[in-house]
Formats: C-alpha cells, sequence, structure tokens
C-alpha cells in the first residue's frame, strides 16, 4: 500500500468532520430563521445545504425526495450560506481544496464545486493549499473545539507502566 493510499482515506475524514462542524452551524443558524418549522426538517434543510457545498448530492431516500420537493427553499438558503458560514471560511476552504485534491487522485473533477463555493463567498480564492498535515492539524482542532473529537493524549512512552 502506498502512502498515497493510505493519506487519501484519512484527508477524506478530515473533509467529513469539517462537513459535520459546517452542518452543526447551518443547523443553528436556519433554527434560528425558521422557528416555526421542525427540527428534523431543519435537520434535513441543513443535509441538503453542506451537500450542495460539497458537490455530494443526495441520492437516498427519504433525503433525494426532501432535496427535490424543497429545491427552491434549498437554494434560496443556498444564497445566504456563505454568511452563515463566515467563521469557518478557512477550515472549509481547506476542506473544500483537499477533496479536490482528493477527488483528482481518484480521477474525478471537482473545479465545478469549487468554483460554487467561490460564487457563495465561502472559498478563500487566495488562501494556499493546505498541506496535509496542516489540514488534519486544523480538523483535529476544530473537531475537539466542537466535541466531534477527543483531543488526542500526549505521548507517555517514557512514564512506568
Amino acid at each position: 500500500m502506498t502512502l498515497e493510499s493510505k493519506l487519501i482515506p484519512i484527508l477524506r475524514e478530515g473533509v467529513e468532520i469539517v462537513k459535520m462542524i459546517s452542518f452543526k452551524k447551518i443547523k443553528e443558524a436556519l433554527a434560528k430563521q425558521h422557528p416555526e418549522r421542525e427540527a428534523a426538517f431543519i435537520a434535513k434543510l441543513s443535509g441538503a445545504l453542506v451537500n450542495t457545498i460539497f458537490g455530494a448530492p443526495a441520492y437516498e431516500e427519504p433525503f433525494a425526495i426532501f432535496a427535490r420537493n424543497h429545491a427552491n427553499l434549498i437554494a434560496h438558503e443556498q444564497a445566504k450560506v456563505g454568511a452563515m458560514l463566515a467563521e469557518l471560511r478557512i477550515p472549509l476552504t481547506d476542506a473544500l481544496r483537499i477533496q479536490a485534491l482528493c477527488d483528482h487522485q481518484e480521477g474525478q473533477d471537482s473545479t465545478a464545486t469549487l468554483q460554487q463555493a467561490q460564487d457563495q463567498g465561502i472559498l478563500l480564492a487566495d488562501r494556499d493549499l493546505p498541506l496535509p498535515h496542516s489540514f488534519i492539524e486544523l480538523v483535529r482542532h476544530l473537531g475537539s473545539a466542537f466535541g466531534l473529537l477527543l483531543r488526542p493524549l500526549p505521548n507517555n512512552d517514557w512514564a512506568p507502566s
């Protein structure tokens, strides 16, 4: 197994953490904007928005039906998603670029997803592509700050057993 084949799944896992954090932030914002809506509806709408940001449409039911039935609302909220996620622009930019890099390694083109994120005010165009190590560190820090990951324990090789 090559280093590259081990690294891609680790990087994709980091992208998933950023998606989960984005989901939480969008869900909080939508719950405030639409207090009349049920929590399940807000969760599905939040998931649909995260899927559009990352270019991953839902194919599984009931999420695909929800996306079709609420396409206008999703498009309306999609226009505001940049503002909802303003504080996450750096990790989102890095995650989208890492996803595009992984996709490229697997023969897929994610240019349209990156362009859409830039059009929505999410992507920081002048930010450099993160190195894998710095992206993983950023994700670890964010994941633990949002309660999604436990902080790694310090290496206690020196400690007696």
